[in-house]
This record gives C-alpha cells, structure tokens and sequence, in this order.
C-alpha cells in the first residue's frame, strides 16, 4: 500500500469583498496524484480551463466536471483562476467541484499547485501567463483577424468542389464583402490521410488556388491526423509503424465521427516527417496558404500504445505544436498551449439562441485561459444538422450573430448570407462588416500586444475592472481596454441594458456617458451598441 503524505496549510485569502477572512487550502498527495480543497464563499469566484464551459463561469455551488477522459470537444486548459488573485494549476487533466464552501480540485495523474498570486482576476491570470504559457510575440498570420473569415462547411458540407467553391468566392465579392481567409472543409480530399484533391471534384486544382488568390483571398484546407484503413497510405503508414497500435500490439482502429480509421502518432518524429510533407507538397504544388486542424481530442488516444509512451494530452499537444510551422492555422482542440501563435475557435454551434448567447463567456474563458487568438465558431452556427432537412433560418439570429463576431478577435462566416437572408437583415450583416473595418487598426493594434504581453484581446468587465461588482456579467465585453461591445443576443430584443465602468465613454452617435453607471440603448435590427473609451 503507497504511503500517503497530507500536507495541511493554513493561510489568510481575501474571500469577500473588502474583507479578509481565513480560508485553507488542504493539500493530499500521494505517488499517484494530488487533491485539493480551497475553502470559498458566495464571493469566491472560479473561472476553470474547460472552455466549453465558459457560459457556466464563475462556476456555481453544484457545478462538477472532469476533463480526465474528455475535452469537453473544446481546449483544455489545466488552470483556475480566483477573483481574489488565486491561481491552481495542475500539470495533468482534473476533475472540479464547487461544494459550496469548497472548490474541490483532483489530478489522479500528476500533481497541483496553489498560488496567492494577487489581489484581482488579472493579477491572477498575469502570474499564470508569465508562470505556465508566456507569450512567443508571435500571432498567427494576421489576415484572420483584419478581415472576415470564410468557410466552405455549411454550403457545401460533404460536397467540397472546385465549382462551387468558386462560385461561394465570387458571391462574396459581388455582394460587396472583403476577401479574406477561405477554409476548403472536409472532403476536398482523396481520403482521410491521403492529401490529394480529389480528382473528379477538383479537375484543376492549381487553377481553382490561382483564381481564388488573384481574387485576395488566402486559403486553408482541412486536415485531420486520421487515415483511412482501406486506402494505400494506411498499408504504408502501418508497414512503418507510424501508426498508434492497440494494447494487442495490432495497429488500432479508432472510431471517430467520420467513421473508423487508423491515427497518426505523432510521438514518432517519422511520423510528424511525413504529416508534413504531405502538408508542405500542398503548400509548395498548389500553393496552400495553411490548414484547419481538426480532431486532436485526448479522448481517441486513450489505451492506445505509441512509440514514445506519454498520456493522451501530450498527443493532443504534439498535434498543436505541428500548428507553429504553418502561421495560418486553427485549431478546435488544444491543450496546454496558451501564449502561442495558433488560432482556437469555438466548438461547433447550433443555429438557435440559447448557443448564440454562449459565444461571449466562452470567448471570455478562452481569453483568461491564454488562448486570446479566438474565433467564436461561424456566423449562425456551425452544427451542420441545424442546416439540414430544410431546416427554417432566423433571419434575426444570422444578423445578431454577426454583429457579436464583427468585434470579436476573428469574425467566420460559413452559411451564405446572401441565399438566406433578405435584403434588409442581408444589410444588416453588411453593415456589421463594415463596423468591424472601422475597428480594423484598433483591433490589428490589440492583436500585436497580445502576442507580447500575453493579456486576452476580448476581456471581461472583472478582467478590465477587477473587484467593480463584474463579476457576473457575461454579455458584453471589452476589446482590449478602450472598446466595450454589448450585442444583442436575445430573440426579439430592440433594446440593450449597458453596465457601464468608471471613465467617460462615447456612443456610436457621440453621446458622452460617464460611469461607473447602467444605461439603456436602442439595438434595432440594424445596430451594433458599443462605447469608446474616451478617458
């Protein structure tokens, strides 16, 4: 039986507002991991690094996760952040719980560190950064956040092809939208692992990238690290054991949402030699200008055998890492890579309110997590089955929706909104564009600093204001510290309630408002609300 050490620690925490109360942190660690309890009360904020989460941040008495066993099809961060300065971070997955008094906290894999690190949230996360993922000043490639974003997904889903693809290109320039990154999504290629396009949707491959560059746009493909079992490069790859195996020794099958495939292991450096070859022959045939990485959750590793033995994150971060050669990039899944120059996005959303309404403390999360290069998924959603079977379109919720990307870090469009909207909402979303090329320098500006100093481009109200009673509101937000947006994010709203903070701001039509102080805006169909700072 392993001998267990408990290790009690008592020490003074600020818990509540303009008070100090004691708190304790119990420590039990043992050979095979740690668990730790921080006492907390009703003015004991936690923000965890389960960014699928974030609409349920600060996490309540009741709430539990465990990210051992799942990502939560979204980054994992290993980290908790307090509003009075306190930082846990754990070195493997763990599981969380909000008792009520308690925030209870267990690593079964690795061990946990308990910081007092500040007095506010943003002392908290400034330590974590500088301590656990600094800043590389690096961004990724920057036509992702100066212009809008554009995904093939949702118009052509399964049917990637050259005909179309053009065609949703050249509808974004007749209808008066800027070019931009273009993402040719799944099924553009030959087979999972076998990187060619295919040849009876793509007669002329290099014919389609030279249009589509002398149009502006760059272009990503997506790519996957699965392969398919029936096709010549999985015989290859399995014959040069590039392949992870099962605990039989056999190459393992994993079943995934496209199907049953083998997967690259990529704790093999043969194997990140040829995942980017193939990516390179793209680049240096075609002249692809990068890629969307998808899959890479730690959930399809587990129990498999690899060349190198590590947990399933380190597959999840060993993915990531290919991400750093290629600056445009995105990725859905990430792990333990915060302050790098590789773009995360939101996973899929469904075409409904209560998921728009998730976009901004998901986006919140993601930022106090180290992972500031965000994108809120697409406009409208991203969950294709919400496209399928003529499913009826809210002509309002596309609008809302973008005008909550157009001053966000990135703005992704996938649906069309030139085929399903009318003229006066397709205006609309024109004129949200339009707003995001009038913030275009400033958010090009917040970008730059990010990439240096670490801090998040979109900020909380707490993050930018710490202990100002912001604990709490989680629709609106901050692009760096002079830019608050406050979209509407409610089915029939023509109205929008404003927590303003301290300083004098400005409003769209040049009203001075001096906070701190709650105002109330007029947000038709057609208006964005936001405020300048002006001192």
């Amino acid at each position: 039986m392993r001998r267990i050490n408990i290790n009690l620690i008592s020490i003074l925490l600020l818990c509540g507002i303009g008070s100090v109360a004691q708190s304790q942190v119990i420590q039990k660690q043992s050979l095979s991991g740690s668990r730790m309890a921080v006492k907390c009360n009703d003015q004991s904020f936690w923000w965890a690094g389960i960014i699928d989460n974030g609409y349920l941040m600060p996490i309540k008495p009741g709430y539990k996760a465990d990210t051992e066993n799942d990502n939560y099809n979204n980054q994992i961060q290993p980290l908790l952040l307090s509003r009075n300065g306190e930082v846990i971070w754990c070195d493997e997955p763990f599981s969380l719980q909000n008792t009520g008094d308690s925030i209870i906290v267990e690593c079964k894999t690795g061990n946990i560190t308990y910081k007092k690190a500040g007095e506010n949230i943003k002392q908290a996360y400034q330590y974590a950064a500088k301590t656990y993922f600094p800043a590389s000043g690096k961004t990724p490639d920057k036509l992702l956040f100066s212009n809008p974003q554009y995904n093939t997904w949702i118009e052509l889903m399964y049917d990637q092809n050259q005909k179309d693809i053009l065609r949703y290109a050249n509808a974004i320039i007749k209808n008066s939208m800027p070019a931009g990154v273009l993402m040719i999504d799944d099924n553009w290629q030959e087979d999972y692992g076998k990187l060619n396009f295919h040849p009876g949707r793509f007669p002329s491959p290099k014919q389609m990238m030279d249009s589509l560059h002398s149009k502006g746009f760059k272009v990503m493909l997506w790519v996957c690290p699965f392969i398919s079992p029936d096709c010549d490069v999985y015989r290859y790859l399995e014959k040069n054991h590039l392949l992870l195996k099962d605990t039989t020794g056999n190459t393992a099958i994993v079943r995934w949402w496209n199907g049953a495939s083998g997967l690259l292991d990529f704790t093999n450096p043969d194997a990140v030699k040829w995942f980017k070859a193939q990516l390179n022959r793209l680049v240096n045939e075609y002249h692809v200008d990068g890629f969307k990485f998808d899959a890479g959750d730690y959930h399809f590793y587990k129990d498999l055998v690899s060349f190198e033995k590590v947990p399933p994150t380190r597959h999840t971060e060993l993915f990531a890492k290919i991400g750093l050669d290629y600056p445009l990039n995105e990725y859905r899944v990430m792990w333990k890579m915060g302050g790098q120059p590789l773009a995360n996005r939101l996973c899929d959303k469904n075409h409904n309110w209560p998921d728009l309404q998730k976009l901004i403390p998901n986006m919140i999360l993601e930022g106090l997590m180290g992972y500031t290069f965000c994108c809120p998924d697409m406009i409208g959603g991203g969950e294709f089955k919400s496209f399928l079977d003529n499913a009826s379109i809210d002509q309002d919720l596309i609008v809302r929706s973008a005008q909550c990307h157009a001053l966000m870090p990135m703005m992704q469009f996938s649906v069309a909104p030139w085929r399903v909207l009318d003229k006066p909402h397709l205006d609309a979303v024109l004129k949200a564009v339009k707003l995001r090329e009038k913030f275009k320098d400033y958010i090009m500006k917040t970008v730059e600093e990010s990439a240096f100093t670490g801090e998040p481009i979109l900020r909380s109200m707490e993050y930018a204001f710490p202990k100002s009673g912001y604990e709490l509101v989680n629709d609106q937000f901050l692009i760096g510290d002079a830019l608050l947006v406050a979209p509407v994010v409610k089915k029939g709203a023509t109205k929008r309630t404003i927590v303003v903070p301290k300083g004098v701001w400005k409003s769209a039509d040049g009203k001075l408002i001096k906070g701190p102080k709650t105002v109330e805006m007029d947000a038709d169909i057609m208006t964005t609300p936001y405020l300048i700072k002006e001192k």
